[in-house]
């Protein structure tokens, strides 16, 4: 099995929160689209989800919520984050 080496960044103000993660192979990008799928399931908000390229060829899938009241966002992304291994967010 290939080590994961997928990158958290997180950021939130009033109402809005963005939870990036950064990738390098095709596997890592289907276990955060997997993850994000079995996540999201559950909240009442849809995300705004979208990709692009980074540096040093890592790629990343940006996941936001606005006018998010209740932060449910913010639940979604420690699933996310669990559902991935992933312990720290930068």
């Amino acid at each position: 099995m290939t080590e994961c080496f997928i990158v958290a960044d997180h950021k939130s103000e009033e109402r809005y929160s963005k939870l990036s993660l950064a990738y390098t192979t095709p596997e890592e990008k289907q276990q955060i689209e997997d993850a994000i799928v079995k996540c999201s399931q559950g909240c009442s908000l849809t995300p705004v989800t979208y990709g692009g390229d980074v540096t040093q060829g890592k790629k990343m899938i940006t996941i936001e919520y606005h006018d998010d009241a209740d932060r449910e966002g913010g639940e979604v992304f420690e699933k996310i984050l669990h559902c991935l291994g992933i312990k720290e967010c930068h």
